[in-house]
């Protein structure tokens, strides 16, 4: 049911297929939609990371800017200023989980590389700053591509320009020279997408095997839930903990969440279910 690849990191090789990863959430951002101005304090970086290592986070993803609806732009050197002190607390502390950096900015790419990241999250998919591409090229990690259209044409089949979106994207990724197993593809759920748009797309995204990449899914706590159940970001951990179960079944790999503990043992209880279980532990 699930495609494997494999992606190599400095730290190792991550295989990416029935075993699902989990990639936690670590914003130090003053603004961001759900937890702003939780992590901004070096201990609390610290101390937050620890904790999703210990509940099984495989992969940390670390952002500066917030991308939430009516979010102000940040300039790169205060990205940097974010940043960078969070990835030497993390690498300082003596956290191994590879590390990624969330950013769309070729220069913030660039120094996190430098600081110890491993992975690159670009929520334009290249599109935004397409030296981004000659970074993660230049480093050979791997790059998480995700769909953000907000010029597409609404008339068309979603998952269609979806595909010519990323076709884009991936051109760019072979122009600058990086390896297709090295690509991961994100749908982009809430980005420029309405209410029933962020349902099809839940309903229909295994149709992105097609390209042939891996799939990561970042639905954690997001306003397409609240919006069904009239709660606030931190009531969605159920919520997303089914959009993540969901998207398990139709074959996606990683799932970037606030809530590690709880994804992954419904993630667990997913595969077991798809794959068969391991031996009972005792209780």
């Amino acid at each position: 049911m699930h495609q494997e690849f494999k992606w190599q990191l400095k730290s190792g090789e991550i295989t990416l297929g029935q075993i699902p990863l989990v990639m936690g959430i670590l914003n130090v951002t003053p603004d961001s939609f759900s937890d702003g101005g939780d992590f901004t304090d070096r201990e609390k970086i610290i101390e937050q990371a620890q904790k999703m290592v210990a509940e099984g986070a495989h992969i940390l993803d670390i952002g500066g800017e917030s991308t939430r609806p009516g979010s102000e732009a940040v300039a790169a050197q205060e990205e940097l200023d974010r940043v960078l002190p969070a990835i030497d607390a993390l690498k300082e502390s003596g956290i191994t989980a590879p590390i990624s950096i969330d950013s769309y900015k070729a220069i913030v790419g660039q120094q996190a590389m430098e600081a110890g990241a491993e992975i690159i999250n670009d929520v334009w998919g290249f599109q935004r700053d397409p030296e981004l591409a000659d970074v993660a090229a230049h480093y050979g990690c791997p790059a998480i591509l995700m769909h953000w259209d907000p010029d597409r044409d609404r008339e068309k089949d979603l998952i269609g320009e979806m595909n010519r979106f990323f076709e884009k994207s991936l051109q760019i990724a072979e122009n600058a020279g990086i390896s297709r197993s090295q690509i991961a593809l994100d749908p982009g759920f809430g980005f420029a997408k309405d209410f029933d748009e962020n349902y099809e797309l839940l309903r229909r995204v295994d149709e992105l095997h097609a390209l042939g990449y891996p799939l990561l899914i970042g639905t954690s706590r997001k306003s397409m839930f609240g919006k069904l159940l009239g709660n606030t970001p931190k009531e969605r951990v159920a919520a997303t903990n089914a959009s993540t179960v969901l998207a398990y079944e139709k074959g996606a790999h990683i799932f970037r969440v606030h809530d590690v503990r709880e994804n992954l043992d419904a993630l667990q209880v997913a595969k077991a279910m798809l794959y068969g279980p391991p031996p009972p532990k005792d209780v």
